[in-house]
């Protein structure tokens, strides 16, 4: 697979694109599958696949630019501007813990999207906590980090196997 981290601009722009398609496509799929598995605001998040392979594909500014789109166009389609605001919120600090996990010397894919998981739904339920002014939905707390430690586990599997068949492509 072509590097790309060293695309020219027009070609960059036009990965983004992609990217995000991918992302809001698989949000909409995603909606359509009604995964009740009994914990309200937990859902699999199978969107984040995309942004984990642009984490290793693109460069960080790329990355950023398809989580934003993708909360964006996903919110004005499916839900509203508290669902914007705190998917932005979970999106771009689980997005910065990522990328930052991503530096440490032998951290593997899986643990990458784990870090993500757990980061973006703690950040989710602290912006819950903040709008509603009041810390008492922190007993939530242990049922998020389950949630993100799942899902993260699952997104980080789909994401290396995904990744493992791409980089052979020329």
């Amino acid at each position: 697979m072509k590097n790309l981290k060293q695309l020219n601009k027009s070609e960059s722009v036009a990965y983004i694109g992609l990217f995000s398609a991918f992302a809001i496509i698989i949000s909409y799929i995603e909606a359509l599958i009604p995964i009740n598995i009994g914990i309200p605001g937990i859902k699999l998040g199978l969107p984040n696949i995309v942004i984990v392979l642009a984490i290793y594909l693109m460069d960080n500014k790329a990355g950023i630019i398809i989580n934003i789109i993708r909360v964006l166009v996903v919110g004005i389609l499916f839900g509203n501007a508290f669902s914007i605001f705190f998917s932005m919120a979970g999106a771009l600090v689980s997005y910065v813990v990522m990328i930052l996990i991503k530096k440490i010397k032998n951290m593997s894919m899986l643990g990458v999207s784990v870090c993500g998981g757990v980061t973006h739904n703690v950040a989710q339920l602290i912006m819950a906590a903040f709008v509603a002014d009041t810390y008492s939905i922190s007993y939530y707390m242990p049922f998020m980090i389950i949630g993100g430690l799942i899902t993260g586990v699952i997104i980080g599997i789909i994401a290396m196997l995904i990744y493992n068949r791409c980089r052979n492509i020329n």
